[in-house]
């Protein structure tokens, strides 16, 4: 086979140097623009796993490398005059000009024709192989010259950054975090050889400029940074190797072949610095087209099978990525956090990292982890919380206060629409429901949305809140869980709007019923689907008969015996379609700017708070993202739970989408969770975080980071009732038992 590859650098040598031993036969020219000396940056970084992958794919390539290794296992955190230590994560570091230089001689000895200094004007003009391989960065020309079928998507991000060397060598990762005049500074330092450190800058755009960096020349930007971080480079020097300020770059391309043509490493696709290496993924493309390419022997078969098996992996690690890249780029958020919480957010902000992951790499740094979280939860509960054989627990399994209730642990079953209730009446379905999911441990339990008037349900099968007699119903459940569980139960009030006089689930979600259907009013009169119902806009006598109902409905949660009330304006239901712009067209006093769209969703709310007894809380659930152009943003759902706070609000239930049928939401692990974080500390309000929760590590993680109070979980609730009993075995915590099950419990409830 004859192969051209564009682009000298990590990805195409390693590919180059991989065939070659498939094959010596094949014919492969490497072109690079440069000379082999002329790279950008300074180190590069692999983890121990991806070492020992290239020690397995490639022995003799890895054995010249690794003599050239720094080795390292701590990451230390510089932040607010203190440093904290984590050990056990295990990575190296070398020169990128000593890793060009192996890759270059190995490829050499295997008969690679390596040429320097020889730029490829247009890819057109060495087509002529059976495969062109294009590894010519995130600046590609090849995949410009072929923008049509390879659709590339170029994200320019926001923060400024620089690749500086020095000659300080760390003996651990440093974070740094620094203040000065201007703003905040974030240094990402590490050792890749002997008396050499790469030291990366990074900062927002205005403090950037505020710095007067926005027209600094190289030897500027060294003389600003080696001033500001004298203390931290213990008069050691700054390096520079075309270290100009950069913007980050994510590159994303809907197809990664085309022909004979296939795009690696950052042509294909970028992962922020902040994760590891791009190299590291560069490498990794190679191993994998080479693998491709042994295994078929049809071309095409081979690049398809390269991109399918290849994406995912990519696709994963770019999510990590893009939220460590803006976990740093929003770093002022977190500037006011205790140094520990700080500490271990920072280590987990990728969300790769777990609590469990973190504690098998470094147990000390964990245990002071939860030791601090239980001592916060013992001051904002005003409860001692039981030490078992002197540890902490969990943070899962810490109490939590809103006003006068205290949930027992922080884990919540979400409100799940049943679709079973005969004309609003809960029945043993739902007793069996809430109560089996009560006694599997959890600490909150809530209703499916529960609808405040017959007109307000989203389908014939809807629990509602307007007959007297579904205050006994619910009594009957809610006394089930208070008698037999540890748990807390709350009630979701709610009205579907438009997206309501719908089929049940099973039947069409969201398709309107073909028969008996009853008005529907909204915001304003835009069916949810071009074929449902058209709604009323509402008037303000539909107002005031809905505020009534739920004063009413709350009323009676109240009567019930409900703990916590919660307040549904999200998922496009009524509340919801007066806050989003995409449903929200009116021109008078309750359209138009945000403050009218909350108008009246606030005015149901301080109408439930004036009625909802003082010693209850109330929380209130959002969308804080539309993910539609026009729609609502996460820094909307900031000022929403602002305003929430100002009116009542104890918590806000933080879920995102459901606004519109033709949103395109971002899926992925934990995927709304990075929303209540930022509501969490943007608007000082507790928040409870939803989304793609499945695992007891996830749960941890994101209380200990503080990005959420609570942790709401659904399908992992559905799939098995006693999820939270089940974390508890595992991470060997000995959650109570109710007293039917006393046999089992050798222990006492954790607090008293």
């Amino acid at each position: 086979m004859k192969i051209n590859v564009i682009g000298g650098g990590p990805a195409g040598l390693y590919f180059a140097i991989l065939m070659k031993r498939q094959d010596r036969r094949h014919a492969i020219a490497v072109y690079e623009r440069n000379r082999l000396e002329d790279t950008f940056g300074f180190g590069v970084v692999f983890s121990d796993a991806t070492r020992h992958e290239l020690a397995g794919t490639d022995p003799q390539t890895f054995a010249a490398l690794e003599r050239h290794f720094h080795h390292w296992d701590d990451i230390d955190i510089h932040y607010r005059g203190t440093v904290l230590s984590s050990t056990g994560h295990g990575f190296s570091g070398i020169a990128r000009t000593t890793l060009l230089a192996v890759l270059a001689g190995r490829a050499r000895e295997l008969g690679v024709d390596l040429h320097f200094q020889c730029e490829v004007a247009d890819p057109e003009s060495v087509r002529d192989a059976d495969l062109v391989v294009a590894a010519d960065g995130y600046n590609s020309g090849v995949r410009e010259r072929y923008a049509e079928h390879f659709e590339p998507r170029l994200d320019e991000r926001k923060n400024r950054f620089v690749w500086l060397g020095t000659t300080k060598p760390f003996p651990a990762f440093n974070f740094f975090f620094v203040y000065d005049r201007h703003g905040l500074w974030r240094v990402h330092a590490y050792q890749y050889e002997a008396g050499k450190s790469t030291f990366i800058v990074e900062c927002r755009e205005e403090t950037w400029c505020a710095a007067g960096l926005d027209r600094a020349a190289e030897e500027d930007t060294l003389r600003f940074c080696e001033e500001l971080f004298a203390p931290q480079l213990e008069g050691h020097r700054l390096l520079a190797n075309r270290s100009i300020w950069r913007r980050f770059t994510t590159v994303v391309n809907g197809r990664w072949w085309h022909e004979n043509v296939v795009l690696l490493g950052d042509a294909a696709h970028t992962a922020h610095f902040s994760v590891g290496s791009g190299t590291k993924l560069a490498m990794e493309d190679a191993v994998a087209l080479a693998r491709a390419l042994a295994s078929e022997r049809v071309l095409a078969d081979a690049l398809q099978r390269y991109e399918a098996e290849r994406r995912p992996a990519v696709e994963s690690m770019q999510r990590a990525a893009q939220v460590s890249l803006q976990w740093f780029e929003d770093a002022e958020r977190y500037m006011q956090m205790e140094p520990i919480q700080f500490a271990f957010n920072l280590l987990t902000r990728s969300f790769r990292i777990t609590h469990e992951d973190l504690k098998v790499r470094d147990p000390r740094f964990v245990a002071m982890v939860d030791e601090w979280f239980a001592r916060r939860a013992e001051l904002q509960t005003r409860r001692r919380i039981e030490r078992i054989g002197g540890a902490a627990p969990p943070p899962m399994f810490t109490p939590f206060r809103l006003r006068d209730l205290v949930l027992p642990n922080r884990v919540v079953v979400s409100p799940m629409c049943q679709y079973c209730a005969e004309d609003g009446t809960p029945n043993e379905w739902h007793l069996v429901h809430l109560g089996s999911r009560a006694v599997g441990g959890a600490g909150l339990v809530f209703t499916e949305m529960t609808d405040v008037s017959p007109e307000g349900r989203i389908s014939p099968g809807c629990t509602g809140m307007y007959r007297p007699e579904h205050v006994d119903a619910w009594k009957r459940i809610v006394d089930f869980v208070h008698r037999h569980s540890y748990a807390k139960i709350g009630i979701q009030l709610g009205h579907a709007g438009r997206k309501g006089s719908t089929r049940r689930a099973w039947e069409g979600m969201d398709e309107p019923l073909p028969e008996g259907n009853w008005p529907l009013i909204s915001a304003s009169p835009i069916p949810y689907l071009p074929h449902s119902q058209i709604p009323r806009e509402m008037t303000r006598e539909d107002m005031d008969r809905v505020v009534a109902d739920f004063v009413r409905a709350a009323g009676m949660s109240e009567e019930a015996g409900f703990d916590i009330l919660e307040l549904h304006f999200a998922h496009g239901y009524l509340l919801a379609s007066f806050i989003s712009p995409l449903t929200n067209k009116r021109t008078d006093e309750y359209g138009g700017s945000l403050e009218n769209r909350m108008r009246f969703p606030l005015e149901i709310l301080r109408a439930v708070r004036a009625v909802w007894p003082e010693h209850k809380p109330i929380s209130v659930r959002i969308s804080a993202v539309d993910w539609k152009p026009g729609g609502m943003e996460p820094q909307d759902a900031v000022e929403v739970a602002k305003l929430l706070k100002a009116n009542g609000c104890d918590i806000v239930d933080v879920s995102a989408g459901q606004t519109v049928p033709d949103a395109k939401p971002v899926y992925g692990r934990q995927f709304q969770t990075p929303f209540s974080d930022r509501i969490r500390h943007e608007a000082g309000i507790a928040t409870m975080a939803v989304g793609n929760i499945s695992s007891y590590m996830d749960v941890n993680t994101i209380l200990a980071a503080g990005r959420a109070d609570l942790c709401v979980l659904a399908r992992a609730h559905l799939w098995d009732p006693y999820w939270t009993r089940h974390a508890a075995y595992e991470l060997g915590y000995p959650l109570p038992w109710p007293p039917p099950y006393s046999t089992l419990d050798r222990y006492k409830p954790r607090f008293k």
